[in-house]
């Protein structure tokens, strides 16, 4: 028996925030769940996250989040067994002056955070879907390699984000993670 495309079972409804431009700068939580929702990333003892090293190798490909993209901070975060919480700041970028002071880069809120639409080929350049995307397929490669079993999937299709509006908000999302 042949599967054949059937657009109304097999359409995918998003759960992006309609009208959002996803690349502006702001702050979003996010959650990344394993393939399956499987426990591939440690385990809680005393409930503490022990880290296997499949998650040491996805903790460490989600620090480096940050300096691979300098439009990007990272706040709280948290590698669980199967999944990831995490706060992603979307911040402009600052550029030096010649006279030494802090400055916008010419032209570069337009380029950096100008409105993308998610085509089919991907979210656009600079979004949290594109950020998301790179440290998800880096994170299966490293651990791809580690484990050799390459081709594996480690993560789910897609994730979850949440844009954060106010400081309380924020607030409770970080102790939440925590």
């Amino acid at each position: 028996m042949t599967s054949r495309y059937d657009p109304d079972f097999h359409h995918r409804r998003s759960v992006r925030l309609r009208g959002h431009d996803y690349s502006t700068p702001g702050t979003y939580f996010v959650t990344i769940c394993t393939w399956e929702r499987r426990c591939l990333l440690g385990e809680i003892h005393e409930r503490h996250m022990v880290l296997n090293e499949a998650g040491t190798i996805v903790d460490k490909v989600w620090q480096s989040t940050a300096s691979v993209r300098s439009c990007v901070a990272l706040d709280e975060y948290v590698v669980m067994p199967n999944h990831l919480h995490g706060i992603i700041i979307l911040i402009e970028r600052w550029l030096q002056k010649d006279d030494g002071s802090p400055g916008v880069e010419e032209g570069a809120t337009q380029r950096a955070w100008a409105t993308h639409r998610v085509a089919p080929t991907g979210p656009g350049s600079g979004s949290i879907g594109a950020i998301v995307g790179q440290f998800k397929s880096l994170a299966t490669k490293r651990v791809n390699q580690f484990s050799g079993t390459p081709g594996c999937p480690l993560w789910q299709r897609n994730y979850f984000e949440h844009l954060i509006r106010s400081a309380g908000e924020l607030e409770r999302i970080r102790n939440y993670i925590r």
